[in-house]
């Protein structure tokens, strides 16, 4: 992968990595609200801002916040939505830089998004519904749904509470991915003869202010007879699948038994997530147990997942496991290389060791295939020099003179070290200014 990049450069002298500004703000205000007063927290006035055409650098990411240079402030340019732009990740934050020219400088920023409680608990399904037979004794487990709040910490989801409260009981399993598991636990026996029909129904609350809520109701037809629940022969199934498998590659095969006959014996597989887009990337055949991948997955977005499968027999009873997928990284993103400068004339009369200018590589695959090295053609009076991680500083080596070579053609090569290694160029053109420095023979 190659590009040709012409720059614009002068004489540059640069401190490259001045400083960190850190912000907060919460999520979803409007567009042209103020994140901070840049220039009052940098040190810098309006004028310099203008004069040294200070702009923000976010790499290849989406631009939510601009600069305003006559304000001296930083604003947001886009709507930001935390659930989206960080998932259940916590604490979530922005990430990117100022870069100023003449002399080329540039500062992190950091902007934390806070949440608010700006999304209800919400369950997938208006009712769920279980045929239990009266038979089924006190301590009976049944597997619930539970709700999905979008929102994180003391804004999403807090509690459950079932109502009535007659016949059972609720009872909360935390999980170790911060989700729980919720049981309806069999308090006292049912009586088909007294009723064959019951509705309950469950309510999820969050901790937001002003407190949401979501309701699901639980109809239940009471049947005669299953005195035995499915039983997986493993609490935990732990598998292995690289990113690039095709879709259809088996990822494990689980395994349930129940001890009763007929219908009430027959047991059937389905996934129980609700929290996030496991049901897109994996499916389990109903009858047989088989776990396959029938999305893509990419190292870099998840390094891995959680199955959470249940097994039901006709008469209602249930029991549960869960698959833990992890994912292993492959090679397959480039070096993203960003040149953070536009000039391309330097004066021959520059000092060694002058700043042309900086430039950040990126590569988001993980350890050996992410780590990346950079060079440069040799026999130039340049050199590259790694300033700090991701970043590489582009300097004058020794004495130029434009009577010998006027023009400069600086090729980048950045590879990382996958098997096999993958990279990428940019060819830098440099022009050399002259100054009075020959006298007349």
């Amino acid at each position: 992968m190659r590009r040709q990049v012409l720059l614009f450069i002068s004489v540059l002298f640069v401190s490259p990595v001045l400083g960190q500004v850190s912000y907060s703000i919460n999520e979803e205000m409007s567009v042209g609200s103020v994140v901070g007063r840049i220039a009052e927290d940098l040190g810098l006035d309006v004028e310099r801002l203008k004069s040294r055409k200070a702009r923000v650098f976010f790499g290849d990411s989406r631009e939510y916040i601009e600069l305003n240079k006559d304000r001296g402030v930083l604003l947001i340019k886009e709507r930001i939505d935390r659930e989206t732009f960080c998932g259940q990740t916590v604490p979530c934050a922005m990430h990117f830089q100022i870069i100023l020219e003449k002399p080329v400088e540039f500062y992190r920023i950091i902007v934390e998004i806070v949440d608010i409680n700006d999304n209800p608990p919400v369950f997938e399904k208006g009712d769920i519904r279980f045929k239990i037979s009266e038979s089924a004794v006190t301590g009976s487990k049944f597997d619930l749904e539970g709700a999905v709040d979008l929102d994180v910490g003391i804004n999403g989801l807090q509690t459950y509470i079932l109502k009535p409260t007659d016949n059972f009981a609720l009872k909360l399993h935390n999980q170790a991915d911060g989700s729980r598991n919720v049981e309806m636990i069999l308090k006292q026996p049912l009586d088909r003869e007294k009723s064959e029909h019951l509705s309950l129904v469950l309510t999820a609350v969050d901790g937001g202010e002003p407190q949401m809520s979501g309701t699901m109701q639980i109809l239940i037809t009471v049947l005669d007879a299953n005195d035995n629940a499915p039983v997986f022969t493993k609490s935990v199934y732990k598998a292995t699948v690289a990113e690039n498998s095709p879709k259809g590659t088996v990822v494990t095969t689980v395994s349930a038994s129940d001890a009763d006959h007929g219908s009430n014996g027959r047991i059937t597989y389905s996934i129980r997530n609700t929290l996030d887009n496991v049901r897109h990337l994996f499916e389990v055949n109903e009858h047989t147990g088989e776990v396959r991948l029938i999305g893509n997955i990419d190292y870099e977005k998840s390094r891995n997942y959680q199955i959470n499968l249940r097994a039901s027999d006709d008469g209602g009873l249930t029991d549960t496991c869960k698959v833990i997928v992890d994912i292993t990284d492959i090679n397959d993103n480039y070096p993203l290389i960003s040149v953070m400068s536009e000039t391309n004339i330097i004066s021959e009369d520059v000092k060694s060791q002058t700043v042309i200018t900086i430039i950040n590589i990126q590569d988001i695959d993980d350890g050996e295939n992410g780590k990346v090295k950079c060079t440069i053609n040799e026999n130039i009076p340049f050199s590259l020099k790694s300033t700090e991680n991701n970043f590489y500083s582009l300097v004058t080596d020794s004495d130029l003179d434009r009577e010998r070579a006027s023009e400069y053609n600086i090729s980048v090569t950045c590879s990382d070290e996958g098997v096999p290694s993958l990279s990428s160029s940019v060819t830098l053109t440099l022009q050399i200014s002259d100054v009075n420095d020959n006298y007349l023979g």
